[in-house]
């Protein structure tokens, strides 16, 4: 088997009443899957599991893992990719978040891990992560109609917050402070002493304060907390009688004061506590008081579902008519000013391409999405400036927040961006996973040709594309006397072999 296509990435086919859907969460802390069945438009839980991997422990300050931590993940991917092995691949979605966006080369982590589990894992930023967080809470607690909602979400090694209305998230931050990570940052040594706690204090407010003005000048009706964390000290308030199993502000103070009288983590002793979450719950709640101080709350209610569950919801709707994607793609073209029309005709002509060729380069349902967004943004980077415009454009894909998207896509469509015009970098496609990497190429192909058929700008009728693939090898057929009336593309054309050198691709233009 080719492994570049070992993990079926297309969440595009329809969805039949029945159908098994699986979400997996990599988080810094713990792992989770949740296993739903689709009936009547509706997602039924049917399995969850959960692991407390600390994958967030596992961060050896150099950008990598340490080996115990790296094997426990491992592990527990094998025993999650067991249940996954009657649900079709196209059902399934793996996503990882805080630590692995912090590996230097997350590769190293993310090719066995594929191999554990079978199936691919995509990276998603820390504001996509608060999407789908916000997505998640929502259907789970769906909103009332016109009012807002804050969502906070304490993780292992992020905290994410957003500010959302009905399904749609507003306001979306992530700040590098969670239960794992500020509890080995601030008590590494498991000492607790008020001193520390408050100069602890002052460093994660500090963090909310960059958003903090925004989001009250926003405001909400309402807060609600998920994930483990927010359960967890929601759960001790109320086995000490503070409240009902809400999060007050007035039940913090007591809770923070009867968790550093312990002097030691290893010696917290709070009713409801379970002892996994003992060594990290000082560093979870120092966060929660940071956000319930900066953001002015007074009460959050905690919510049964989080980014897990999101990621199901979000899977009803790619491929489809509610693609958030989609509405990001259309967003930027508004925003870049990008030639409408001409992004559609070199759309329409790619797409073409890709269905003559798609069975015999194994292409799928997503490369093909994919593609249509690359062919009507790759003309972004013409806002800033035609030089190198290519180079312009590849650098916003890459770099800016868009909502829907992995890292991974936003990384593939940077390079088909980069790789469309001139002469393809040998870099360009260097942090492409290898299981992307032949289709990336592939689909740079396709877009330089629709690019260069449509160089004139001029809204014409092409002639039947006749396009055929052979392993790395395609030829374009052309009718020559539609090519000898055009000889600035006829030219353009015939150095565009040496160009698709670059794409390890040969390419024949045949004038018939």
């Amino acid at each position: 088997m080719n492994d570049t296509h070992l993990f079926a990435r297309s969440t595009a086919l329809p969805l039949q009443d029945g159908d098994l859907l699986a979400a997996i969460d990599l988080g810094s802390n713990s792992f989770h899957m949740v296993v739903s069945r689709y009936v009547l438009g509706q997602l039924r839980t049917v399995d969850r599991l959960r692991e407390m991997v600390r994958l967030a422990e596992g961060l050896d300050g150099k950008g990598g893992l340490t080996s115990d931590v790296r094997q426990r993940a491992l592990a527990c991917l094998s025993r999650f990719g067991q249940r996954l092995r009657d649900i079709p691949p196209q059902r399934v979605r793996a996503v990882a978040t805080n630590t692995v966006r912090q590996l230097s080369a997350p590769q190293t982590f993310l090719v066995p891990a594929e191999t554990a589990l079978g199936h691919g894992i995509e990276i998603v930023s820390g504001r996509e992560e608060a999407r789908l967080v916000y997505l998640g809470v929502a259907h789970a607690q769906p909103p009332r109609p016109g009012r807002l909602r804050l969502v906070i979400d304490i993780g292992g090694g992020s905290t994410e917050c957003i500010i959302g209305s009905g399904f749609d998230a507003l306001e979306r931050e992530s700040l590098q402070a969670g239960c794992v990570a500020s509890t080995r940052r601030f008590f590494a040594d498991g000492k607790l002493s008020a001193r520390r706690w408050q100069a602890a204090l002052t460093e994660v407010s500090a963090e909310f304060q960059q958003f903090a003005g925004i989001y009250r000048g926003l405001g909400w009706d309402e807060a609600l907390g998920s994930s483990g964390t927010n359960k967890a000290i929601g759960d001790i308030c109320a086995a000490l009688k503070l409240t009902h199993g809400a999060i007050t502000a007035e039940a913090l103070p007591p809770l923070r004061e009867r968790l550093l009288s312990a002097g030691h983590i290893d010696a917290i002793d709070l009713p409801g506590l379970s002892a996994e979450r003992r060594p990290i719950i000082a560093g979870g709640l120092l966060v929660l008081e940071a956000a319930f101080a900066s953001l002015g709350l007074t009460r959050m209610t905690v919510s049964k579902a989080a980014l897990r569950e999101g990621v199901l919801h979000d899977m009803l709707g790619r491929g489809g008519a509610d693609d958030p994607r989609d509405a990001s793609v259309q967003a930027l073209m508004q925003r870049y000013g990008i030639d409408v029309p001409q992004a559609a005709r070199v759309a329409s002509t790619a797409l073409q391409l890709f269905d003559r060729v798609a069975l015999d380069w194994r292409l799928e349902a997503d490369d093909r999405l994919l593609l249509g967004w690359a062919a009507r943004l790759h003309e972004l980077g013409l806002a800033i400036a035609h030089s190198q415009y290519q180079v312009h454009g590849a650098y916003v894909l890459q770099h800016s927040d868009i909502a829907g998207f992995s890292m991974q896509e936003q990384r593939v469509l940077a390079a088909l961006v980069r790789t469309h015009r001139r002469k393809v970098s040998k870099h360009a496609f260097d942090l492409i996973p290898e299981r992307l990497l032949a289709s990336s190429r592939h689909l740079a192909a396709l877009l330089r040709l629709a690019v260069l058929l449509h160089r004139s700008h001029e809204a014409e009728q092409l002639p039947d594309l006749r396009l055929h693939a052979d392993g790395e090898r395609l030829s374009l057929v052309l009718p020559r006397q539609w090519l000898d009336a055009r000889p600035l593309l006829h030219s353009d054309l015939e150095e565009e072999p040496a160009a698709f050198r670059g794409l390890d691709i040969s390419l024949a233009i045949e004038p018939a």
